[in-house]
């Protein structure tokens, strides 16, 4: 079980994503803010964020930016409707791009395999990150 942060401001996106991951076995800790996700980081430990783009008037991309400082080994998902922000140089500090869909099963399989990816020992993971680069 892993402990994840989900951060939406969309509460019925937030609902799906979260009653996915809690059948899946991991706990789930809710923000629906770019302040509220930057304390709850700072007040708990995660294994996983798994955060929006667009969180209303907020961008969650300095969210990930901040985490990236903060948190530099804490993995990130950047879930969105909008494929447009790939193209913005922030986003490639996330582990995964997910765009948001109705497929739950794309959805549970990235977060299953950013998991995994983050219990490998140090060197083991290394040596996978070498091997996936183009």
């Amino acid at each position: 079980m892993a402990r994840i942060l989900l951060v939406d401001d969309d509460p019925n996106m937030r609902l799906i994503y979260a009653t996915v991951l809690r059948h899946n076995g991991h706990d789930v800790v809710e923000a629906t803010s770019a302040s509220e996700a930057l304390a709850a980081v700072e007040q708990g430990a995660f294994d996983l964020v798994i955060l929006d783009v667009k969180l209303g008037t907020e961008s969650g991309l300095t969210v990930l930016q901040r985490l990236a400082t903060t948190s530099p080994h804490l993995p990130v998902i950047l879930l969105t409707a909008y494929a447009s922000f790939q193209d913005d140089f922030t986003s490639w500090l996330a582990d995964r791009y997910l765009l948001k869909s109705s497929d739950l099963d794309v959805f549970s399989s990235e977060v299953e395999q950013v998991l995994q990816h983050r219990r490998m020992p140090p060197a083991h993971r290394q040596g996978v990150e070498e091997r996936v680069r183009p």
